[in-house]
């Protein structure tokens, strides 16, 4: 078989993540006033509704150019007001502290605003001219820098839904069919024909999709870089832990491979993959080197490149700069947790001593489409440069464009996703496709003695990383989005509330929680923070556990929700206060001087002022993704979600800039507050649509939860993570509160009171009895969420219990709510407040100076 170095194409060193940011920075022909949404949708407007929505016509006839279309008009990122921002931090930690503890982290904010945080704030709005967006730099250092495996921290996950043809759900035929149609994807970015994500008809930032494919994350000794190779026309497949590639693009990004060319080759990979033993595979698997420390990987990799030119550093560079990574998985998970937990961190099965299992097939540094034996299929993705909403479109349409594909071939004239296609590779003469190889290669690894023993070394840390954490998946489908909007409270916000609820069923207190709102209608815009827990929130567990009447439980849950869409509602328009803080303590630690310059560091920490985390810390970050669908971002029922995670990190409260100024800690960054705050207990995202079954990511602190939710129209589908703290059992509490709160809800609903009532029923309500005696016959028939018109609606007391199908269900056990209180009372804790003053309650203060989280999904 011939080796690797026979077909490899020279592949450059992509540019560092500085020089690729500095390049649309400064905007040649557009100034700072002359970006708004008017003119991005003025700019929208120039395209024709098909031509906007390919599915609109069988034969869209889409301009080249639309993907980006609108970028020039943008936005940018609003720097807020610095008073408004303390003022959303306190409200923020109000909730969370004793009132002696709030009272200290008042007089920080106060005493910020009169002395640092103008100097700051100033310095950072100088940071900021010229500049895309004054977080983009820090935000991409927070993740670039963090030293700790992205497996589990970083990366997120998500599962696709089977494809509804059954015939097709076995692994090669599902496999090509993901990846011609992720082909068609990319072709569709690179040719600038993929219609931009929009809400309310307004074009978002479309940048993200620029950084998908090809590209890598990048270890080095002083933090990592985003390497990309934007001509990329490769794949490489990863089977039993061997490594393969072949050519599927051509120099205009046309497919060059039919379908079943593609499934003639991964099944020739699959077969010559199965001939060497696993046990013996395993010891080149060289994809688990990808799982260790940054800092270790990054020496490694020198091991393999130290010798330019040589086998091992061409296989490196052919994985680097591939298109995305097919993992082709042996096992087939049969529950939703195993299925979870195979496409987030792999399964570790060890068989002799040797670790076999899908671990070892894994290439985290990149873009990942995962197959297991019987077609289910997931997709994990590097988080530095894209958020979940990006990659949900991704998966959305490669989701969809299989099932078109399908159609077609029973009616031709079924349309299509793509505004143009590629012409059919069958046809074609081959000469056409220019300097390309699509037959399968094998990367023959040169297993030096380093880094035999490193990745025996790197097995075993991975198998106790995966063995630290468990999953749980609820898939509830006992109701979903149209029921809660029935009831009039937005999806987003009534499922959060249900976290919370259950949290405070099992523990009998609120903690921090996280959700991202996507701010994507700005030039690279991410996310903002949302601070789930209110005062309103805290008001609702404690009525909900209290014994008051039902309406009253039903009240104080309207008004949380309402709050919580309103909180929303101003992150989306980056009106949160965790960017802009976060920007400002970036601006202290690097000691940004007056003119918005900065300067070198000279206290030994790294680029981000962070000193390396400690391995195994129980604060280590992990990230959360999220995302709505895609014409729905910001209805305030489906938001974004994503996070960067942040570092425990020993603080410096003084040192020294180049410059010899005084470089003291602010004593807001000093304040309990600003640890609590940024130590997320529950870390949630609501991210997908239809063509996803689940979504997910790691726990963020080793106390918490990471929660992963999508909520569809008749249900919600549920992926909870932790470090073995009594997962099951909080999914278990949150199923039976949704089924009580459901109760409750049909208990004190009125007859024709629902915000969302049918029209056609209150038509009917209204409309004078009729004098036919046939068409008054029958009974009236109610539906099932008690929205019924029959006159005769016997109203329940708010204070009765409804015979339902939910009575007596496990969970929280329903017993007498008023004990919860008095027993929280007797042990002289406060219900709904994380910690008390002496800091016992709820834990004590978090790892000091760690960054505040810009935390996917």
């Amino acid at each position: 078989m011939p080796t690797s170095t026979t077909a490899v194409r020279t592949f450059m060193m992509p540019k560092s993540l500085n020089e690729s940011l500095a390049e649309p920075a400064q905007p040649q022909h557009t100034s700072e006033y002359s970006r708004s949404l008017e003119k991005v949708k003025r700019v929208s407007d120039g395209f024709t509704k098909d031509q906007k929505d390919p599915l609109a016509s069988n034969q869209p006839n889409h301009k080249q150019g639309i993907t980006f279309a609108a970028q020039d008009k943008l936005p940018k990122l609003p720097i807020p007001e610095l008073d408004h921002s303390m003022t959303r931090y306190l409200t923020a930690l109000k909730p969370l502290q004793s009132p002696r503890e709030h009272a200290e982290s008042q007089q920080a904010v106060e005493a910020f605003l009169k002395s640092e945080g103008l100097e700051l704030q100033e310095r950072l709005k100088k940071y900021a001219t010229g500049k895309t967006s004054y977080i983009e730099q820090f935000w991409y250092d927070s993740y670039l820098n963090f030293d700790n495996p992205v497996v589990l921290n970083l990366n997120p996950f998500f599962l696709l839904e089977d494809d509804p043809t059954p015939a097709r759900n076995n692994q090669v035929t599902r496999a090509a069919s993901l990846v011609v149609s992720a082909l068609s994807f990319v072709r569709a970015v690179r040719r600038e024909e993929l219609p931009p994500d929009t809400v309310r008809g307004t074009p978002l930032c479309m940048y993200q999709y620029s950084r998908l494919f090809g590209t890598a994350r990048v270890p080095t000794e002083n933090g990592c870089h985003i390497g990309q190779d934007p001509d990329a026309k490769h794949m490489v497949v990863l089977c039993h832990g061997q490594f393969y590639w072949f050519d599927v693009l051509d120099d205009n990004s046309d497919l060059i491979m039919t379908e079943k060319d593609l499934s003639l080759n991964l099944q020739t990979i699959v077969d010559d993959a199965q001939q060497t033993p696993i046990q013996e595979a395993a010891k080149g698997a060289l994809g688990v080197l990808s799982t260790e420390n940054r800092k270790i990987w990054s020496g490694l990799r020198d091991v393999i490149t130290k010798d330019e030119g040589s086998n091992n550093a061409d296989c490196l560079g052919i994985v680097d700069s591939a298109l995305f990574i097919l993992c082709l998985d042996y096992t087939e998970p049969a529950s939703g947790a195993d299925l979870c937990q195979n496409m987030l961190c792999g399964t570790s099965k060890v068989e002799k001593g040797v670790q076999i299992g899908t671990c070892t097939n894994r290439w985290y540094d990149k873009l990942q489409i995962i197959v297991c034996k019987n077609g289910s299929a997931g997709i994990n993705f590097e988080h530095t440069g894209v958020d979940g909403h990006t990659v949900l479109r991704f998966a959305s349409d490669v989701y969809t464009d299989t099932i078109l594909r399908f159609a077609r071939t029973i009616n031709g004239q079924a349309p299509s996703l793509w505004a143009s296609t590629s012409p059919d590779p069958s046809k074609r003469d081959p000469a056409s496709f220019g300097d390309v190889n699509t037959t399968p290669h094998k990367l023959e690894w040169d297993m030096v003695p380093e880094l035999s023993i490193a990745l025996r070394f790197a097995e075993t840390r991975l198998a106790d990383l995966i063995q630290q954490n468990e999953f749980q998946t609820l898939d509830f489908g006992h109701y979903g989005k149209n029921f809660m909007t029935s009831m009039g409270f937005s999806p987003d916000a009534f499922v959060q509330m249900a976290f919370q609820a259950a949290y405070y069923g099992l523990y009998g207190r609120v903690e921090c929680t996280y959700e991202p709102a996507m701010t994507k209608v700005y030039l690279h815009g991410r996310t903002e923070a949302v601070r789930s827990v209110t005062l309103e929130s805290v008001n609702f567990v404690q009525t909900f556990w209290g014994e008051v009447p039902l309406q009253q439980k039903v009240d104080a849950l309207r008004k949380a929700c309402q709050k919580h869409t309103a909180n929303t509602r101003e992150c989306a328009k980056a009106q949160g206060c965790d960017r802009h803080m976060y920007a400002l303590f970036s601006v202290w630690q690097r000691g940004v001087d007056d003119d918005g310059a900065e300067l070198a560091s000279s206290n030994g920490l790294s680029s981000n002022g962070y000193s390396s985390p400690v391995e195994g810390s129980e604060h280590d970050p992990a990230s959360l993704v999220g995302s709505p669908s895609r014409n729905s971002v910001l209805s305030g029922d489906e938001f974004e979600s994503h996070s960067i995670r942040s570092n425990g990190r020993a603080r410096n409260n003084s040192s020294p800039s180049p410059g010899g100024r005084n470089h003291s800690m602010p004593l807001l960054f000093q304040d309990s507050g600003w640890d609590k705050l940024t130590n997320t207990i529950l870390s949630t995202s609501n991210c997908g649509n239809p063509s996803l079954r689940h979504f997910g990511f790691g726990p963020t602190s080793g106390d918490g939860f990471g929660i992963g939710y999508i909520i569809k129209d008749d249900g919600i589908s549920i992926c909870a993570s932790s470090k073995h703290r009594q997962t099951k059992r909080f999914v278990d509490a949150l199923e039976s509160y949704l089924l009580e709160i459901r109760r409750i809800l049909r208990a004190t609903q009125r007859r024709g009171t629902s915000p969302k009532a049918s029209r056609a029923r209150e038509t009917s309500a209204s409309r004078p009895k009729s004098g036919s005696r046939l068409k008054s016959r029958g009974r009236v028939i109610k539906s099932s969420s008690g929205l019924g018109a029959g006159k005769e609606e016997v109203e329940e007391n708010e204070d009765s219990t409804m015979g339902s199908d939910d009575e007596g269900l496990g969970g929280y056990g329903f017993f007498d709510a008023g004990m919860l209180l008095q027993a929280l009372k007797t042990r002289g804790e406060t219900p709904g407040v994380a910690g008390s003053e002496d800091g016992k309650v709820g834990g004590g203060r978090s790892v000091i100076g760690k960054k505040l989280r810009l935390s996917e999904y």
